[in-house]
């Protein structure tokens, strides 16, 4: 199959979730029952209405979690793939983890300089 080929199949598959999702949402607001009620629209934890404004919830000092929260998600995302072909590449394999792991420590290590691991 040609490049040329690989760019229309992945246009028409873009194109078929497009079109999959647009007539998804037409059909929900077609048959789904749509009211306006009073307090629908307004930010509510647990069925209590929120007190604080919405944006003052998250404080950027989060962002040290949510980065790390973010390595360790890609970490287990790549070790399965590894784990599935280790037998078959060996030792490449098991070098390149180390590497990508390496990094990964690198960034552990940051975030522990940056204070991410100190409770606020």
């Amino acid at each position: 199959m040609s490049a040329g080929q690989q760019y229309l199949l992945l246009l028409g598959m873009a194109l078929g979730v497009v079109c999959v999702v647009l007539s998804l949402y037409g059909l929900g607001r077609a048959i789904g029952p749509t009211r306006q009620e009073p307090g629908k629209d307004v930010p509510a934890s647990s069925g209590v209405l929120s007190r604080d404004p919405v944006w003052g919830r998250y404080h950027a000092r989060y962002y040290g979690y949510a980065l790390l929260f973010l390595a360790f998600d890609m970490e287990m995302a790549f070790m399965y793939p590894w784990a599935v072909v280790y037998k078959e590449v060996g030792m490449v394999a098991l070098l390149d983890m180390g590497v990508f792991l390496a990094i990964l420590f690198l960034g552990l290590l940051y975030g522990w300089s940056q204070g991410a691991f100190r409770r606020q």
